[in-house]
């Protein structure tokens, strides 16, 4: 461990501040040469600044409320999370739609998007405005408590893309990440969806289901990967789905005090830089993606969000102020967790991007 990164003093409970993840991943690269910074590695590859093009996807977290507290969820959600999207937030995300010629999906995430309140009136809104509406939901939802058992039938009704956390096709490793019971409950969950057509071939009606490394690992090749989890879940639950993605844990707030308490945060992060793959980056979803806070705030990312990255300086911070005709001139904002988006075959929302 270099000189900077030791002279860092923290709690344990100071991890879940964006402003001690941003110096811990500013020290790891200040001391060790073989995790050069990420700006350096755009430039070397003439990338940067790294621009956007159309803007295409909203990513909407419409609160940070859960009824799990997985290890490696970088929004660090949770039962006892009270941020939630208002529906004078949703109208402006509403009104950004209206006047954008390019926005063609809404990707609605959380915590668990099911548990804001306001949660079905916006997707009956976004459904007459005739854009895709994903939902990307942790399963258990559906199934354990009985307020949200009818919603598997919204979901058919309004045609929404389920996109389902799923680490494993066994129990033991989706239960210890993601905590006792949740694997049979997702199983549960699956099978609600399968029997109203949900990942049956010619249904459509999209559930894909999403990958994270239980580890300090890269991700294995998606497709090969895919193939395992279709077997499995066929064989021995009668599951069916129709994609597999396979999303590279980035190292920030849970998944970050893990690495740090295993000692492994170095070590990971020089797997990430060492990985760097500048087809990857080409591609990477910030490009075509906004992604918009509870409160309505903006940033390139998901993962800006949880670090409290804002918009570059000049841009408007908040939806209620967002002009889409000029959102693109833009850079991106970035930092060295752009690592995990960019190692190996890539890493997006939507999966792996080679």
């Amino acid at each position: 461990m270099g000189t900077k990164l030791k002279s860092l003093h923290y709690r344990k409970s100071d991890l879940a501040q964006p402003k001690v993840q941003l110096e811990l991943l500013d020290a790891v690269a200040h001391d060790n040469e073989n995790i050069p910074y990420f700006e350096s590695k755009l430039i070397k590859n003439n990338q940067f600044p790294l621009k956007p093009n159309v803007l295409e996807i909203l990513q909407i977290n419409v609160g940070y409320m859960c009824n799990l507290t997985c290890e490696h969820c970088h929004v660090d959600a949770g039962p006892d999370r009270k941020e939630i999207m208002t529906v004078e937030t949703m109208e402006q995300c509403l009104r950004v739609i209206d006047e954008s010629e390019t926005v063609h999906t809404v990707d609605l995430t959380g915590g668990a998007p099911e548990m804001n309140p306001h949660f079905k009136w916006f997707v009956e809104e976004l459904s007459k405005r005739k854009v895709k509406v994903i939902v990307r939901s942790n399963l258990t939802i559906l199934v354990s408590n009985k307020n949200f058992r009818t919603f598997p039938d919204f979901f058919k009704e309004h045609n929404i893309e389920v996109i389902a956390s799923m680490p494993c096709y066994t129990q033991e490793n989706v239960d210890k990440q993601r905590g006792d019971g949740v694997f049979n409950d997702s199983i549960e969950a699956l099978k609600v969806l399968n029997k109203l057509g949900y990942g049956i071939e010619g249904s459509g009606l999209d559930l894909n289901l999403v990958f994270n490394p239980g580890g300090a690992s890269l991700p294995p090749d998606q497709m090969s990967l895919q193939a395992d989890y279709k077997r499995e879940l066929k064989e021995h639950f009668d599951i069916d789905f129709n994609k597999l993605f396979t999303i590279t844990n980035l190292p920030i707030s849970r998944f970050l005090e893990y690495l740090i308490n295993v000692n492994k945060y170095e070590e990971y992060m020089e797997k990430l830089a060492n990985a760097y793959n500048p087809t990857a980056a080409e591609g990477v979803m910030c490009k075509n993606t906004l992604s918009i806070s509870w409160d309505g705030k903006l940033f390139d990312c998901d993962f800006n969000q949880m670090l409290e990255l804002e918009l570059e300086k000049g841009q408007p911070k908040n939806i209620a102020d967002l002009d889409v005709k000029t959102i693109q001139n833009r850079n991106v904002v970035i930092s060295q967790h752009c690592y995990g988006c960019t190692a190996g075959a890539g890493s997006s929302c939507q999966g792996s991007l080679l």
